[in-house]
């Protein structure tokens, strides 16, 4: 048994949820390619390695930097030694077990990187890694 309808409804397309997800994908990706960016800004240059592990970097990473006069950058935010400890205790704060990457470059004094890794051991942060040059 056919039923008919006295009128046929037209079928529209909504553009309204379709704009929202493009602009949400816009948002995204221009916010996703700014924080690539500012990681990239420090003028540091990584040593090299042979024997190196890749390990995936999670969202609550903190990235700690060295640059070759021996100045502290956490998250790629200039700071001095008591902005240093403040920052990884307040990290350490949020959560024990978070990672901790060390970028120091090739001609920073290593006693910067001693006292970046002796800051993040009194703060209770063990799981630290050392950032180098990918390219072997």
């Amino acid at each position: 048994m056919s039923i008919r309808y006295d009128e046929e409804e037209s079928v529209d397309v909504q553009m309204t949820p379709l704009i929202d997800c493009v602009f949400l994908l816009l948002i995204f990706f221009l916010v996703s390619s700014q924080m690539k960016k500012i990681e990239k800004e420090l003028p540091i240059t990584l040593p090299k390695a042979n024997v190196t592990v890749d390990v995936k970097a999670t969202p609550d990473l903190v990235t700690v930097s060295v640059d070759k006069y021996g100045e502290f950058y956490v998250n790629s935010q200039k700071v001095g030694s008591e902005g240093l400890r403040s920052a990884l205790h307040k990290a350490r704060g949020t959560n024990p077990d978070r990672r901790i990457r060390v970028s120091g470059d090739m001609y920073a004094p290593f006693r910067s990187i001693v006292q970046v890794l002796d800051t993040c051991q009194g703060e209770g942060l063990n799981v630290v890694g050392i950032n180098i040059d990918p390219k072997r």
